[in-house]
């Protein structure tokens, strides 16, 4: 009885001791973050500007069509 148990025990430790998908999902993740760092650090001036002008033209595209005056008929 207790070696059923013993044995049991050992192939779940085993099952999960050879099962690598986990370790290659966090790898991958810990990867992506490095790669959004450095591309962070190296354009983070231009992706600033860029986001700013994009919000800009935004708004005063907003502004210009509710100014506007709407079209009757």
């Amino acid at each position: 009885m207790l070696t059923k148990a013993f044995v049991k025990t050992q192939l779940f430790i085993e099952s999960f001791k050879n099962d690598e998908r986990g370790v290659t999902a966090i790898e991958y993740a810990i990867l992506g973050v490095c790669m959004s760092a450095v591309v962070l650090a190296v354009f983070n001036d231009a992706l600033f500007k860029a986001l700013n002008d994009a919000v800009a033209t935004i708004s005063s595209n907003i502004g210009k069509a509710n100014s506007t005056p709407a079209i009757s008929g």
